[in-house]
């Protein structure tokens, strides 16, 4: 983050009990929010929650918990231990190697000039906050983990930390967010990863019929997620053949990485149960609207949103203003974040809604940044913003993390958005509107020229993205965008 004193913003006066003055908000304040975010507890608090949590987890017949983080590539990757070593698990850890920094979505491995090899070791220890019996999958439960050096410090490259650090960093600043990410998926009859998708219904874009052809599908996924505790929003048809979205109730940054990550993992659960196979991959077939990761974001202080109520554009605040603004003008870098697939590249293409332009606008659906304020009456709960660019190959905790980083600079400089685009800016005269890049190499260079980024990443972390960016660029430039759908479509 951008080192220096940050102003405070404006506090209403409290005539009763005006209180201590808030220390100032200093380089060195922000550096230990970050560093409190991510320490360890000690190894005895740790053995005293995983025996609570083993205890309540034995009740739901539970025999094994699955322990996941996500790579640099949007793969989920996995550590499961028996309930009976989740006590050891969390005092010292499970060993997973630093090496899966640089694997690629095919699982092939690259190497970065500080992440890579084949030596090392880190520990990856649950996060009991998080652990839930899987409704779809009896016997089960999952956590997010996070991981660690052998010494117990913090593992610079993983991904969940870093997304720890940013949340910390605004509350450091007074400021909390509440997130969402919603998740598109397609579901086809199971078969062979080198088929053609079949899809189990053919009903139209966003109609009943596809409601009416899955309804016992697409109850048990609700009912999963209800179970697991999740509070679903709503479920429904999207536009392409066999799409699907659910969208569950805002939170906390991490915990909305989280969610997304087990909302799939439940999603594709459901599937297998029922003969079914999920893609959440950008392009499922070329030429169709592919599965986006649009993450919702808003910002509050004191507890009130600072999208509303304000005299900005649209009811903005001046630090709602300047947030949104240094996320809007950091999309094309936070591509190599938010967009990592270079198939994603097949789905952000204009008149689509896919927000292809580095434009915003208020419910503009072709806007990267769509303002939503909500309905009259319920603003102040609901104001938020979507980055529209973002699709399920990305890693959560860097898609969140990256854009935390990018608002709070936005925010220090005291950025204030552009004018608003309004229609369709495929339809603007050329040039009015800027392209979002149309492809990785693009991004790449942009995130390579953004100090922002790089400071927020720190340099392992950040040079083991641009690594595995750079070779799955190279992996797929030769081939055609129906290979690369065919190479892709099933790693997410």
């Amino acid at each position: 983050m951008t080192p220096g004193t940050v102003p405070a913003g404006p506090a209403a006066p409290d005539p009763t009990a005006p209180g201590p003055a808030e220390p100032p908000v200093t380089a060195d304040r922000l550096a230990a929010a970050a560093a409190e975010a991510v320490a360890l507890p000690s190894r005895a608090e740790r053995a005293e929650r995983a025996g609570e949590a083993a205890d309540r987890l034995r009740t739901e017949a539970v025999e094994a918990v699955a322990v996941t983080w996500v790579d640099n590539a949007g793969v989920t990757r996995v550590k499961a231990v028996p309930l009976g070593g989740l006590a050891h698990a969390a005092q010292w850890g499970v060993g997973t190697a630093p090496c899966f920094d640089v694997f690629l979505a095919d699982d092939t491995i690259t190497t970065s000039p500080i992440i890579g090899g084949p030596t090392g070791d880190l520990r990856l220890y649950p996060d009991l906050d998080r652990v839930v019996p899987l409704a779809a999958q009896p016997g089960w439960a999952w956590a997010p983990g996070d991981r660690y050096t052998q010494a117990g410090g913090p593992h610079p490259g993983c991904q969940r930390l870093f997304a720890r650090r940013a949340q910390a960093v605004a509350a450091a600043r007074g400021l909390s967010l509440k997130a969402g990410i919603e998740v598109e998926w397609t579901v086809a009859l199971a078969g062979t990863p080198q088929e053609e998708p079949r899809y189990p219904t053919h009903g139209p874009a966003y109609g009943m019929h596809r409601v009416t052809d899955l309804s016992d599908y697409l109850r048990d996924v609700l009912t999963a997620l209800g179970r697991q505790g999740l509070g679903v929003l709503q479920i429904h048809p999207e536009y392409a053949p066999g799409q699907f979205e659910v969208s569950v109730a805002p939170e906390g940054p991490v915990s909305a990485a989280d969610t997304s990550v087990l909302v799939r993992h439940t999603v594709r659960a459901v599937s297998a149960r029922h003969g079914l196979r999920a893609s959440f991959a950008p392009a499922v077939e070329t030429g169709v609207v592919g599965n986006g990761g649009h993450l919702h974001v808003s910002l509050w202080r004191d507890g009130r949103n600072l999208g509303h109520g304000g005299p900005g554009p649209h009811g903005l605040t001046a630090e709602a203003e300047g947030f949104l603004a240094g996320v809007l003008d950091a999309l094309p870098e936070l591509l190599v974040l938010g967009c990592s697939s270079p198939a994603g590249y097949l789905r952000l293409v204009p008149s689509h809604w896919a927000g292809a332009y580095q434009c915003w606008g208020l419910e503009n659906r072709e806007a990267a940044l769509r303002l939503v304020t909500g309905s009259t009456g319920e603003r102040a709960a609901t104001a938020n913003a979507e980055v529209k660019c973002f699709d399920a190959s990305a890693n959560p905790y860097l898609a969140v993390g990256g854009v935390i980083a990018a608002g709070l600079a936005g925010l220090d400089q005291r950025r204030a958005l552009p004018p608003e685009f309004t229609g369709d800016p495929a339809a603007a005269e050329p040039g009015t509107v800027p392209r979002l890049p149309t492809g990785p190499a693009e991004a790449i260079a942009a995130y390579e020229r953004s100090a922002v980024l790089r400071e927020a990443l720190g340099e392992p972390l950040y040079q083991a993205v641009l690594a595995v960016r750079r070779a799955e660029r190279e992996q797929y430039a030769a081939v055609t965008p129906e290979e690369l759908v065919a190479a892709t479509r099933w790693r997410y």
